[in-house]
C-alpha cells in the first residue's frame, strides 16, 4: 500500500523526506539481517494502492453503467489478473457488485460518499503497520518481555495513518481530482 497525500501538503514533503532518509539509512547498514528486520517494520504494499486506484476509477467512470476490469486495467496500468483478485475481495465485502454479460462489468455497491479508504484497505486485507509487534501482545517488539523504547511513537503513527484513511472517502478523491483538472 502507498500513502496518498496532496503533493503540495507539508505532510507529503515530510513523508518523502523521511522515506528518503529511511532508504539512505537502510542502504548504509552492513548487516543483511538488520536490513531484513528493518524492512518488517513498515508494511506498505501495492495491494491497497491498486485497490484504491481501481475503486476511484470505477467511481469516476461508472455513471450508472458497469465498468469492465479491462477498461480499468488499461487506464490505470494494473494487471487484469491482479484486478480480478482484488475485485473478488471487494465484491465479497459488498463494496462493488458485478454484472455478467456483454455489457457487464462492475459498479459501486454504495455511493462513493459512503465508502471510506479504510473500507477498501480492509476489504483487500491491507493494513498499515509501523510496529514490529502486535499492539496487544504481552511480548515486546524485540521479542523480549518489555516493549521497545519507541513503541508508543510507532503506535501513535499507526493510529494517525489509519485515522487518516478512516476520514477520507472515495468521493473526496474524485473531488480532489476534479479540482486539479479544473485548475490546469
Amino acid at each position: 500500500m502507498i500513502i496518498i497525500f496532496k503533493k503540495s501538503s507539508d505532510l507529503y514533503h515530510e513523508f518523502v523526506r523521511q522515506m528518503f532518509f529511511f532508504k539512505s539509512y537502510k542502504s548504509t547498514r552492513n548487516s543483511k539481517e538488520t536490513a531484513v528486520k528493518r524492512n518488517k517494520i513498515m508494511k506498505l504494499t501495492t495491494k491497497g494502492r491498486y485497490a484504491v486506484m481501481a475503486m476511484a476509477d470505477l467511481a469516476y467512470h461508472s455513471n450508472k453503467k458497469p465498468v469492465s476490469l479491462t477498461e480499468i486495467s488499461l487506464r490505470q496500468n494494473i494487471s487484469l489478473s491482479y484486478l480480478e483478485q482484488l475485485f473478488i475481495k471487494l465484491k465479497s465485502k459488498k463494496l462493488v457488485k458485478g454484472l455478467r454479460g456483454s455489457r457487464g462489468g462492475y459498479t459501486l455497491e454504495r455511493p462513493a460518499s459512503e465508502i471510506k479508504l479504510s473500507n477498501i484497505f480492509y476489504a483487500v486485507e491491507e493494513e498499515v503497520r509501523t510496529l514490529n509487534c502486535k499492539k496487544d501482545s504481552k511480548r515486546g517488539c524485540n521479542n523480549k518481555s518489555v516493549k521497545c523504547i519507541t513503541h508508543n511513537l510507532w503506535d501513535r503513527l499507526d493510529n494517525h495513518i489509519n485515522g487518516f484513511f478512516e476520514n477520507v472517502k472515495l468521493e473526496d478523491l474524485l473531488k480532489e481530482n476534479y479540482e486539479q483538472q479544473r485548475n490546469k
